[in-house]
């Protein structure tokens, strides 16, 4: 055995100043490093990259707070890079950056990671820098091991020789760069709902770093959370200008872009996103969720295969897809989607959500109950699951419990004509006229023009005596829709229950 100082240097390119730094500090103690900064092409980037591993002694992955975010992927190439790691028995070490703990990221430390805690790892204080890495000289890497090193091979020297030359030619890292990634990752560890104090991180690590896409892209997706899809373009604009190349930017642009309906754009940049990476199983499945939007079924199915295919961890995508069966008519296929989204993920509430309501179409009142519960249990703010339980408990009889349920989704969204709407069936299947009349009127203030409630209030006013009025409004409906002079179909159109049916007949009657 012997002193390897041969290195490989991991990293997400969220944090490349900090691994720059790491290199810049080996190299000048005689460490042979090799650090990938863009400088390879993408189509032997693979093979060049793993042989490297291959070459050398040591493997230092950098990890901080963000690092390990898309290590679910099985494509994720620094998932794939520790991986290969481990498969190779280096000498893996650990170096701990802005805060990170193993036990924030369980998540994401997926098959062979799980045993990544169990390694040596070091903290770097970013005040502590010099100090930590000549830890890591004399404790980390000065150590004899017994290693089979595997030669560069020939095809690859130049590669590797430039991407070197590269590094060795780059000034030291500036302080204030440093820093700006230090607030990307204090940014990372914010609450999710803490919207305006990521931004404000992000943007004093772009006034640091001017051309740090990442943070642009990052502060663009937060901007999007909040509805402010202006900026959120703005930033993705400006993280493609810095670095064209970066497939996640143009799919998140795309993501973007869809929710301003812009379906023609996304769709532009989910293809994007797969040209320069074809194993980005986030853009397949975006860009199936706008295939659907567009009505293209076929192409949805077809990209959700495939992001399953490449990621069968996906819980997105399977819910995806069992929204896009369902939209087919194949029931049974959707519910074994969302089954298995859950199975993946058992805190995915809108597959529980998802898998309640065709449960309900398949008359399984029971099963759609229990997936509600589920929902609300996980998210008690979930104002539909309390309006589609509430549904299936007026479904099962359970008036009260219906009523229940729409009093809180009510109460959790004072503008939720539907909760307005239903509640009115209820009080009329009670015999609470006047309250159901006035659920149905609140209904129409909020939903003008529906037809569904203008059929609802119409009912009421004739139970409460307004006849001219019940008259008046069924007449219009009639001239919107003539099949409303067929109670039969009103019944089966509105699922409307037996005391709705027959003041509806009373009423046609008596037109």
């Amino acid at each position: 055995m012997q002193i390897e100082k041969t290195v490989f240097i991991s990293y997400r390119r969220t944090n490349a100043m900090t691994a720059r730094a790491v290199y810049q500090n080996l190299t000048s103690h005689n460490y042979d490093c090799f650090l990938d900064f863009e400088s390879i092409d993408s189509g032997s980037f693979e093979s060049i990259i793993l042989n490297q591993i291959a070459a050398r002694a040591h493997f230092i992955v950098v990890l901080t707070p963000s690092a390990l975010e898309r290590c679910a992927d099985p494509n994720d190439w620094l998932r794939q890079e520790i991986e290969y790691a481990l498969e190779m028995k280096r000498n893996i070490v650990p170096l701990m950056f802005d805060r990170f703990s193993f036990s924030d990221v369980q998540k994401y430390l997926i098959g062979k990671l799980a045993v990544l805690p169990g390694y040596n790892a070091l903290e770097i204080p970013p005040a502590y820098f010099d100090e930590a890495m000549d830890r890591l000289r004399s404790r980390f890497l000065n150590k004899a091991l017994d290693v089979i090193l595997h030669p560069t091979p020939k095809s690859d020297e130049s590669a590797v020789q430039r991407a070197k030359t590269n590094e060795d030619a780059q000034p030291a890292v500036p302080p204030e760069k440093l820093t700006a990634e230090e607030l990307f990752e204090r940014a990372t560890k914010r609450d999710d709902d803490d919207l305006d104090g990521r931004i404000a991180d992000y943007t004093e690590a772009i006034r640091l770093n001017p051309n740090y896409a990442e943070a642009y892209s990052r502060r663009g997706g937060n901007h999007a959370s909040k509805g402010e899809y202006e900026g959120a373009m703005r930033d993705y604009n400006e993280a493609l200008r810095i670095n064209p190349r970066e497939p996640i930017a143009y799919n998140n642009r795309g993501s973007a872009r869809k929710a301003q309906g812009d379906l023609d754009g996304a769709m532009a940049d989910y293809n994007e996103a797969i040209r320069l990476n074809p194993k980005l199983a986030a853009a397949y499945n975006n860009r199936g969720v706008a295939h659907q939007a567009q009505g293209d079924l076929d192409g949805a199915m077809a990209d959700y295969n495939e992001a399953i295919r490449l990621n069968p961890q996906y819980a997105e995508a399977y819910n995806n897809r069992g929204n896009a069966r369902s939209d087919n008519g194949d029931l049974d296929g959707a519910i074994a989607d969302y089954s298995e989204a859950i199975r993946i993920n058992p805190q995915d509430v809108t597959a529980y959500y998802n898998r309640g309501s065709i449960r309900h179409d398949k008359d399984d009142l029971n099963g759609t109950i229990a997936d509600y519960n589920e929902a609300i249990h996980l998210n008690p703010q979930y104002a539909p699951a309390y309006l589609n339980r509430g549904f299936a408990h007026h479904g099962i009889g359970d008036l009260n419990g219906a009523i229940a349920d729409y009093n809180e989704a009510i109460r959790l969204n004072p503008q939720y004509a539907d909760a307005y709407n239903n509640r009115g069936e209820v009080f009329f299947a009670q015999q609470q006229f006047q309250k159901a009349h006035s659920d149905f009127s609140k209904a129409n203030e909020l939903k003008p023009g529906d037809n569904f409630v203008l059929a609802g209030l119409a009912i009421t006013h004739h139970a409460v005596g307004n006849k001219s009025e019940a008259k008046r409004l069924w007449r219009l409906l009639i001239t919107i829709d003539s099949r409303y002079q067929d109670i039969e179909w009103v019944k089966q159109e509105l699922n409307w229950g037996d005391a709705l049916v027959e003041e509806g007949r009373k009423l046609i009657a008596a037109l």
